[in-house]
């Protein structure tokens, strides 16, 4: 197709060369003014890559959910989840990770690049124990690239606006997908009034 750009020259004379800003906001390190964002995000979306293609899974606890252990080190704790552990089977086989984090009103975002492992350290297991009940494993980041991402995305998808919130009953509920998918032998009404309450009971 003649109007598929294949290769780097075109792109770069579609797009040309980026402005300085955006390479000179890139550090190897959690920078000191970078810190602040991890530590208030309560949300963030962890993608990675194995063999049989890409995975983004979204993360989220309260704000600092993912420790800052060092400069160069992000510590992720593996919380309850529907046991498919994608991600986890791409880390073990490409270490290869990046995570943007989002906090709530605020239209800038933050990218950390990097590698993890999966770590069942009993000392780290029990460092992020909440009531009790300690993760399976833990994610350590080694920290490769860092930087701010401008707004643009967030402005143009008026995220944070509570008017354009969309009503529940407007889109399929997670019982109607997965009864029309599993030729109604799973989910329906029943798992949709069931999930409020096992999600609560199943968070950690």
């Amino acid at each position: 197709m003649s109007d598929v750009t294949t290769d780097l020259d075109a792109l770069d004379r579609l797009y040309g060369t980026p402005d300085p800003r955006s390479i000179i906001k890139v550090t190897d390190h959690i920078h000191p003014v970078y810190r602040p964002w991890i530590e208030a995000s309560p949300f963030a979306v962890l993608s990675t890559v194995g063999p049989e293609g890409v995975d983004a899974s979204p993360r989220g606890d309260g704000p600092g959910f993912v420790t800052v252990a060092d400069r160069s080190t992000l510590l992720l704790p593996d919380r309850r989840g529907n046991n498919r552990v994608d991600t986890l089977r791409n880390i073990v086989r490409d270490p290869r990770v990046a995570l943007l984090f989002l906090v709530p009103g605020l239209g800038e975002t933050l990218r950390v690049n990097g590698t993890a492992a999966v770590s069942t350290a009993s000392d780290l297991l029990a460092r992020f124990a909440v009531d009790g009940k300690a993760p399976r494993s833990v994610l350590v980041v080694t920290v490769a690239e860092v930087y701010f991402q401008c707004s643009r995305a967030v402005v143009r998808a008026d995220l944070w606006n509570p008017a354009h919130h969309v009503p529940r009953g407007t889109l399929p509920t997670a019982g109607r997908m997965l009864a029309e998918l599993s030729a109604q032998r799973h989910g329906g009404d029943d798992y949709d009034q069931a999930l409020p309450e096992r999600v609560k009971a199943t968070l950690y």
